[in-house]
């Protein structure tokens, strides 16, 4: 479950060596993206912010800072703008819309509950970065692998006239049943045990009862609580025939994801991830966002290292026993945001498709573990 970044945790950030920006007067306006794909699943990537302008007239002429574009730069970049043009006409979807919200589902007193359910309040975000012990890190795998496997089984029930709450309903059952209790339930008042973004939503969507069409595609996002331990991922499904352009999408995202980890080890700096996943996308011509990001996560769900997917300039280096989640977001089009009313629901501005893939990994003396596989 993604972090907004906020305006603090943002400064420590740079913006990307490559701009592609179209002038709007006289001002610029920063353009990147990324995505990715693995099998048939698909990633909600996190958004990138651009500055906003009341009047913003744009030029067709582009300027190019930090280096020239290669020719292959300049074809992927023309192809970008030819799916993002054809995302916006025959295939573009009628605007997502909130669905009705049945009541949250009930845990059995016997499951142990993590310490911020019942109150409405968004917990503050752990300022220590969490480091296990040997008994540590093998809780830290049961609860990984149990979200792992959770989250591979709501991809199968994924298809055109299931409705998000089935699904939150099926992994709740399956959470529960293994003695664990479904980690976004209560947290900060989240009404439901999944989020369950679909097409233009970034992350944090709430299920409802709107059904999934043909074409769709839909990240579902698991954290399971276990044993006193939180394991976080999330993985982006297709919906029946999705078109090349957003699968696309998809794959480069679930790469990026993939990129960001190769670089982990101990002593690593973990502002080589953004950079990493940033290289990446921007030879796609994707934009990666910047507003949410990955964090530690132990017994505590939310809590320091900040992750940033895209350039920046954060301090700090990763520690042999460490344990974070990796969640890049990529969209097709802008990666500026907007939230709904609910205050969690985030969409892209422009109603462009978006995608994410999301890990928990252990910090090794060597590389990194993934911990949500089996």
């Amino acid at each position: 479950m993604a972090l907004a970044a906020t305006s603090t945790s943002l400064s420590h950030a740079t913006s990307s060596l490559l701009q592609l920006s179209s002038s709007i007067n006289g001002e610029t306006k920063s353009l990147s993206s990324s995505s990715q794909l693995r099998g048939n699943h698909l990633a909600s990537s996190y958004p990138f912010h651009l500055p906003s302008s009341k009047n913003a007239n744009f030029s067709k002429k582009l300027v190019i800072y930090a280096k020239r574009l290669s020719g292959l730069e300049e074809a992927l970049r023309i192809r970008r703008e030819r799916e993002l043009r054809g995302s916006t006409t025959a295939t573009r979807r009628p605007p997502l819309r909130r669905g009705r919200v049945s009541q949250r589902l009930p845990v059995p007193d016997d499951i142990p509950k993590p310490p911020y359910v019942g109150s409405r309040e968004l917990p503050e975000i752990a300022s220590e970065h969490q480091i296990h012990d040997a008994e540590g890190i093998a809780r830290m795998r049961a609860a990984c692998e149990l979200a792992a496997r959770v989250v591979d089984y709501a991809g199968t029930l994924v298809r055109p006239s299931v409705t998000t709450n089935e699904i939150d309903k099926a992994v709740h059952q399956m959470i529960i049943d293994a003695g664990a209790y479904p980690s976004p339930l209560g947290y900060g008042g989240f009404p439901k045990s999944v989020c369950t973004s679909v097409n233009e939503c970034m992350c944090h969507g709430i299920p409802d009862s709107r059904q999934l069409q043909d074409g769709d595609i839909i990240n579902i996002d698991v954290t399971v609580y276990l044993n006193g331990y939180h394991g976080d991922t999330s993985k982006t499904f297709f919906c029946g025939d999705v078109s090349e352009s957003i699968k696309r999408l998809v794959k480069v995202t679930e790469e990026c994801l993939h990129y960001g980890i190769a670089v982990c080890k101990d002593g690593a700096l973990f502002r080589k991830i953004g950079k990493r996943i940033s290289e990446h996308a921007e030879k796609f011509g994707y934009g990666v966002v910047d507003r949410f990001v990955g964090h530690g996560i132990g017994t505590v769900f939310h809590s320091e290292p900040l992750i940033f997917h895209h350039r920046n300039d954060k301090s700090g280096s990763m520690v042999e026993g460490q344990t974070f989640t990796i969640e890049p977001i990529l969209t097709l089009g802008s990666t500026e945001c907007v939230t709904w009313e609910d205050n969690w629901t985030t969409l892209t501005a422009d109603g462009s498709p978006a995608a994410q893939f999301e890990h928990t990994i252990l910090i090794t003396k060597t590389g990194a573990e993934i911990l949500t596989t089996y």
